[in-house]
C-alpha cells in the first residue's frame, strides 16, 4: 500500500510539472480540434534512424508532419528505450537528423518515468550505464548517487577481471562510502564484467560492497531497471545486444551464485505500461498547446521491435480497455445498476504495469485506444520473417520469447494492428485511418 501511495504522489508530481511544460511556439500551432483526434508515438532506432543515419523516407515523413513554418500538425512524442543521454541532447540529435525542430518535451527516454518514483529520490543509489549517468540521475530527482566508477575508486580490489586495471604495488585502504539503498540500471554499460561483479557485490552485502559476505539477505535491496530490449538495430546488418541482454547475464549470475531469482522493484521502458502512461501525458499536454479542447482519442505507436514496441503498445491498449471497464462499473454502481460482464484478459502484473499493481486511471481523460504499427526497417524484417498464415501465430522470432523474464509471453500482444514497410508509409496510413489529409 505504501508503494502504491508513493507512486500516486509521483504521478501527481508529474502532472503538476507537466502543467508548466513550455512547448516551443515554433514547434506547435493551434489547430481546431476536429473528429479523429490522435497522437503519434515514434520509436527512433530502426524506425527513423539506423545509428546516425536517417532511414530513407524519414525526413520527408516529418516534412509532411509540420507546416511551412515547421510547426507540428498533431502531437508527436519520440518514445525510445535509449537512456545514455539527456532529453535535450536526444532532441538536438533528432532535430539535426530529421531537419525539423524537436523539443526536449517531445522526447521520452527509457528512464523518464523514474521521475515518478519519488520514494527512491532521497535514497543512496548505485547507478549503472554509460554516458552522463550521474547528471541523468540528478535530473530525474535522485540526490545521493554513486556510480560504478565511484565504487571502483572507493574499493579498488573489487574489479580484477582486467589484469591491467588491477591495483599495482601498494593497495590503498577502501574509502568510506554510504550504505547503498537501491540499484538503478539505466542501460547497457561498457564493461559488463565490472558492472555485473560490483552490482552483485552490492546485492550480496546488502549495500555494503566493501564488507565480507555474511548470511544472505533475501529479498535483496531494490533494483530498478530501464530498457529491457534484448536486441536493437544500428548500422550493422543484424541486430545488436541491448540492455535486456545485460539483464539476462546479471540475472543468471545472481541465480547461479545464490540459487534465488534476482528481483526487480520496477521494470521501466517499453513494453511497460508506465512508459506509455508517461508518453500519453506528454501527448495530452501537446494537444492542449495545439488548442484541442477534447481528449486525444487514439494513439498510434510506430516501432520496429515486436517484443518492445508492438507488445508495449498492445499491452497499453489492454490497459486502456481495463480503465474503460472500470469506469463503466463505477458509473453503473452510481446509477444503482449492474454492469454487464464480459470475458476479460488476464490481469496485468505489477512488472507489466511498471512496478505498481492495481493502478487503473479511471479518473484520467485517457485515450480510447492505442494502435500498434510495425515497420520493416529495423529489428523486424520481411526478408527474414514472413507473417504467419495462422492468425494465432505472431510476427515474433518463431515463438522464441525475446521479452523480459518477468513479462508473460502472450503471442496476441506481439501482433501489430498494421504492418507497413517504413515510417513514411506508417504515417500515411495513420492519416488515412483518421480521415485527415496529410499535406
Amino acid at each position: 500500500m505504501q508503494r502504491i501511495q508513493s507512486f500516486k504522489l509521483g504521478w501527481q508530481l508529474l502532472n503538476s510539472e507537466a502543467k508548466h511544460i513550455s512547448i516551443s511556439p515554433s514547434s506547435l500551432r493551434k489547430y481546431s480540434h476536429g473528429p479523429g483526434s490522435f497522437g503519434l508515438l515514434f520509436d527512433i532506432d530502426g524506425v527513423l534512424v539506423r545509428g546516425r543515419t536517417p532511414i530513407p523516407g524519414a525526413k520527408q515523413c516529418f516534412r509532411n508532419l509540420v507546416d511551412r513554418k515547421g510547426r507540428y500538425k498533431v502531437p508527436v512524442v519520440f518514445v525510445t528505450n535509449a537512456g545514455n543521454c539527456m532529453r535535450q541532447t536526444k532532441a538536438e540529435q533528432l532535430s539535426h537528423l530529421l531537419e525539423v525542430e524537436v523539443s526536449a518535451e517531445q522526447v521520452m527516454l527509457s528512464h523518464s518515468p523514474l521521475r515518478m518514483f519519488t520514494q527512491f529520490h532521497n535514497m543512496c543509489v548505485l547507478v549503472s550505464g554509460q554516458g552522463p549517468i550521474k547528471e541523468v540521475a540528478e535530473n530525474l530527482g535522485f540526490q545521493n548517487i554513486i556510480t560504478i566508477d565511484m565504487l571502483r575508486d572507493a574499493c579498488p580490489l573489487l574489479d580484477v577481471v582486467d589484469h591491467n586495471r588491477r591495483p599495482k604495488g601498494y593497495v590503498p585502504k577502501d574509502k568510506s562510502l554510504p550504505q547503498i539503498d537501491a540499484v538503478i540500471l539505466f542501460g547497457e554499460p561498457i564493461r559488463w564484467e565490472t558492472n555485473i561483479q560490483l552490482i552483485i557485490d552490492v546485492l550480496l552485502t546488502n549495500g555494503k560492497p566493501g564488507n565480507a559476505l555474511g548470511p544472505l539477505q533475501y529479498p535483496h535491496i531494490p533494483v530498478l531497471a530501464c530498457n529491457m530490449d534484448l536486441l536493437w538495430m544500428a548500422e550493422a546488418k543484424n541486430p545488436r545486444f541491448g540492455h535486456g541482454m545485460f539483464l539476462v547475464c546479471l540475472e543468471s549470475a545472481y541465480k547461479k551464485i545464490t540459487g534465488y531469482d534476482l528481483q526487480y522493484e520496477a521494470l521501466i521502458g517499453k513494453p511497460s505500461v508506465v512508459t506509455y502512461n508517461y508518453a500519453e501525458l506528454l501527448v495530452r499536454k501537446q494537444a492542449e498547446s495545439l488548442g484541442w479542447t477534447g481528449p486525444v482519442e487514439t494513439l498510434y505507436a510506430i516501432g520496429d521491435n515486436p517484443m518492445a514496441d508492438i507488445y508495449g503498445a498492445n499491452l497499453y491498449n489492454r490497459y486502456l480497455q481495463a480503465c474503460q471497464r472500470a469506469r463503466t462499473r463505477l458509473q453503473a454502481q452510481g446509477a444503482g445498476k449492474e454492469a454487464a460482464t464480459s470475458e476479460e484478459p488476464p490481469a496485468m502484473t505489477s512488472k507489466e504495469l511498471g512496478g505498481v499493481s492495481g493502478m487503473y486511471g479511471i479518473e484520467e481523460r485517457l485515450p480510447e485506444s492505442c494502435r500498434s504499427v510495425l515497420v520493416c526497417t529495423g529489428v523486424y524484417s520481411r526478408d527474414q520473417q514472413e507473417l504467419p498464415p495462422d492468425p494465432d501465430c505472431t510476427v515474433t522470432e518463431q515463438r522464441v520469447f525475446h521479452g523480459h523474464r518477468d513479462f508473460r509471453f502472450d503471442p496476441s500482444l506481439t501482433q501489430p494492428s498494421f504492418l507497413v514497410q517504413d515510417v513514411r508509409e506508417a504515417v500515411e496510413l495513420v492519416f488515412q485511418q483518421e480521415g485527415r489529409p496529410l499535406e
